[in-house]
């Protein structure tokens, strides 16, 4: 007689409640942070919310720099996919758009749902950042990948030489770093009460005039 066959051990409800735990702890978190700021929310408090021992939340995100990590990256990607922004399907279509209009109109729609999502925590961490040099840290490092992730916009218009005249890659760069920014959206939307559609067309409009040729002009 042969040997019995084994069988392949699935893990997959073990992933699964590993991942319904990090979402609990997460939610907790935004919530806390965005109620009660970075410096006064606690590991313990977020433990407590979350309904997970405290241990279990220093296990999977080592600290409160690191519960404050996972909320920005959830905020942006609007879920919980272990995907980074700049490959998720919808930010791919956008920057291999051969029209580079229709690319800077395909940013400009996302834009306002990613900011809505996230500016609140945004500010939680700026705010922080004027006392707590940890935050300080951590919003210096965010700030640096929101450029360096937006800075690929203005790689793909100079690519393909579709820059305004005498605009160069690097000045593009912080265009596109200045627009997309949460403080605008916050002063326009927020304060202002624009709605989220009036601002996406107002800054695809912006993005075009600031970094095409003037003949390339607004799309039909």
């Amino acid at each position: 007689m042969g040997e019995p066959v084994k069988r392949a051990y699935d893990n997959s409800r073990r992933q699964a409640q590993v991942r319904a735990t990090r979402a609990a702890v997460v939610a907790a978190a935004h919530e806390l942070f965005v109620a009660r700021g970075y410096t006064a929310t606690t590991v313990d408090a977020v433990a407590e919310a979350a309904g997970i021992p405290q241990a279990t939340v220093y296990r999977h995100f080592r600290g409160k720099r690191g519960l404050l990590t996972a909320v920005l990256d959830v905020v942006a990607g609007g879920d919980d996919e272990p995907v980074e922004y700049q490959h998720r399907p919808e930010v791919r279509a956008a920057l291999t758009d051969p029209d580079p209009a229709g690319m800077l109109d395909a940013f400009a729609r996302m834009h306002p749902g990613v900011v809505a999502r996230s500016a609140p925590i945004q500010q939680v961490l700026a705010e922080a950042a004027a006392s707590d040099p940890e935050a300080a840290e951590l919003l210096a490092l965010a700030r640096h990948q929101r450029h360096t992730g937006q800075s690929r916009i203005a790689r793909q218009l100079a690519e393909r030489g579709a820059l305004a005249d005498g605009l160069p890659e690097a000045d593009a760069a912080d265009i596109v770093y200045a627009l997309f920014s949460p403080e605008l959206y916050r002063i326009l939307v927020v304060e202002r009460g624009w709605q989220a559609e009036r601002f996406g067309n107002w800054l695809s409009t912006a993005l075009r005039g600031a970094l095409l040729p003037t003949q390339a002009g607004p799309r039909s």
